[in-house]
């Protein structure tokens, strides 16, 4: 019998247990349906390092992912997930064989907020990491510009929390990124999946940072001067050991120290830099978000010699206006970014309220290289007040290019 270890923080005190609790050698500790009873009963069985089956482990971690998936549904605000312990019930259904990950963008924001937040207590975490890795591939591969699309929309909404939003956004980014600058494939690879677990040591917390509405203190400015290490710490001890990954998550805040460089330096910048230019447009209650405009100015301006290729590969990817970000047009519509263009700033997009204010339907789709449509400016998310339809902004698409 294979055994994974009991994420005992992650187990609220006086609630039964939905598992059976055993010891490395099988002997068991407690039975199922008997709760943790207090502070000590925890000390008691990390020192019997208390363990659980993986069929066990796996299932209960299906029914973690169920639980956050209703919050979210019920309306939960971000303080509450980010303190959601396991759930006391796992249904049947719960207990799959396999790594498989399905579902669309949003579906594996779910499952990855879900591990992050668990953090070293996580159960199964390599299996799950491999599956959210292969399926953020497949729909990447299948439409670049909707991925972009669906993850920036999920960006600019706090409801949805941040912090897994923000890896799969910068692996994303990073993956393109690499494929513009003809890097191996392997390279690619490695951004990705660095980028899903390189903020695993403060991802509750970031998800409260970004709705805070006051400034840093201090304990929270040590925390993400701290983080990249105790992400390494996490990350060893749930079994990574690819230790160019290690490398990244470790030093992916840091700028190259003069001398020799180390064999990642290219994928520590790249990193870095899509980190940075993430964060930068995500809204926070402090600030404004930085337009996609602005931030893709910054990876130029800003260059070193060192950086300035990466930076225009960058920029070029994202485009001054990428999918899911928001226009003003010359003739007063608001538009919604529906994809890249042949030129930065001429992207494909489709035009949500007209010039009056009122909420069009259907979409229209707009040539932004037509003056008549061209773009004027970049809106910030905050400024639109209604829900954009991603099934209508693919039959805008589609009728355009039919």
């Amino acid at each position: 019998m294979n055994y994974v270890p009991l994420p005992i923080d992650m187990i609220e005190l006086g609630q039964p247990l939905p598992v059976d609790v055993w010891d490395p050698a099988g002997k068991l500790l407690l039975r199922q349906g008997q709760p943790l009873r207090s502070e000590q009963h925890k000390e008691m069985l990390q020192a019997h390092q208390a363990c659980l089956t993986e069929s066990d482990a796996r299932a209960w971690q299906k029914s973690f992912e169920r639980m956050i998936h209703r919050l979210l549904q019920n309306g939960a605000d971000v303080a509450t997930l980010a303190h959601a312990l396991l759930p006391a019930e796992i249904l049947e259904t719960d207990y799959v064989v396999g790594n498989q990950v399905l579902g669309g963008w949003l579906d594996l924001q779910e499952i990855l907020r879900g591990l992050l937040y668990q953090g070293g207590a996580a159960i199964n975490p390599l299996q799950r990491l491999a599956g959210i890795e292969s399926r953020a591939l497949e729909l990447l591969e299948r439409d670049p510009d909707e991925s972009l699309f669906i993850l920036f929309q999920a960006l600019a909404d706090p409801a949805l929390g941040y912090c897994a939003t923000h890896a799969l956004l910068v692996g994303v980014v990073c993956q393109l990124t690499a494929r513009k600058l003809a890097l191996p494939s392997s390279v690619g690879q490695l951004l990705l999946r660095s980028a899903l677990v390189m903020n695993i040591g403060m991802a509750r917390i970031q998800d409260s940072l970004a709705t805070q509405s006051t400034a840093l203190n201090e304990p929270q400015r040590r925390l993400i001067r701290e983080h990249p290490q105790l992400s390494l710490e996490i990350l060893q001890r749930i079994g990574v050991l690819d230790p160019d990954q290690l490398d990244l998550v470790r030093w992916h805040h840091e700028h190259d120290d003069a001398g020799a460089l180390p064999r990642n330096a290219v994928s520590r910048r790249l990193l870095r830099m899509a980190d940075c230019c993430v964060a930068k447009m995500a809204p926070r209650k402090t600030r404004l978000a930085l337009s996609a405009l602005s931030a893709a100015r910054s990876l130029v301006l800003n260059a070193t010699p060192d950086t300035a290729q990466l930076g225009s590969a960058m920029a070029g990817v994202l485009g001054f206006y990428p999918p899911g970000s928001y226009v003003q047009l010359v003739n007063g519509e608001k538009a919604v970014v529906a994809a890249r263009g042949m030129r930065a700033n001429q992207p494909h997009v489709v035009s949500i309220v007209n010039p009056g204010g009122m909420p069009l339907s259907p979409y229209i789709y707009r040539d932004s290289a037509n003056p008549h449509f061209a773009i004027r400016s970049p809106l910030n998310a905050e400024k639109i007040r209604i829900k954009i339809s991603l099934e209508k902004v693919r039959k805008a698409r589609l009728e355009h290019s039919a």
